[in-house]
């Protein structure tokens, strides 16, 4: 059965965004030494661009062929022509009502019970399914969660986006892993205990 992993960017201070949602001031703290962890453990959840760029673009997934996303999360990519961000997956969702059809064929919609939707896919053959965002997203699949890998960031922002809007509940995690990195980043794993 595959897990549905919530592999996120934070702030120490547990913000995946400014307040609109723009998580473009975590770029500043990708130094070399994170990028190598991301090009050798999780290649496949670098976009298609940043993989040319990184010369990774022919590298297999390791943890993930599916990605799930909201539609918050895809559209900065989408306005700037990334219609298909991570085609090198088996599988792309962004979730949305708001969208009619997918901008491009490999992109699929799911406008209906999500949490249906992705008790589905975990039961079919493959890899994990990587939840890239964002946190409303999070809040209607709390309960589907198997897995965090929390990336974060040594930066406080104050205000912005939550991980998660899933409200207060005491949810028990394991903690599986934990590499801290000369930048100041670290990433940490957590099982969900259920």
């Amino acid at each position: 059965m595959r897990k549905l992993t919530y592999f996120i960017a934070t702030s120490v201070d547990g913000f995946i965004g400014a307040p609109d949602g723009d998580g473009e001031f975590f770029y500043s703290y990708l130094d070399a030494e994170f990028v190598e962890l991301l090009k050798a453990e999780y290649p496949e959840t670098v976009s298609a661009a940043g993989r040319a760029q990184l010369g990774i673009a022919d590298a297999e997934p390791k943890r993930f062929d599916a990605v799930l996303m909201g539609r918050a999360t895809y559209e900065p990519g989408l306005k700037h022509g990334m219609i298909s961000p991570y085609g090198h997956m088996r599988q792309q969702y962004v979730v949305s009502r708001s969208l009619a059809t997918p901008p491009d064929p490999q992109v699929q919609l799911i406008s209906g019970d999500v949490v249906a939707r992705v008790r589905e896919l975990k039961a079919e053959e493959g890899l994990d399914i990587w939840l890239c965002g964002g946190a409303d997203l999070a809040r209607q699949l709390i309960d589907e969660i198997d897995e965090f890998i929390v990336k974060t960031y040594p930066v406080f922002v104050g205000t912005g986006m939550p991980m998660s809007r899933a409200g207060f509940g005491v949810r028990p995690l394991e903690l599986t892993g934990f590499k801290a990195l000369g930048g100041g980043q670290t990433v940490t794993t957590y099982a969900v205990k259920r």
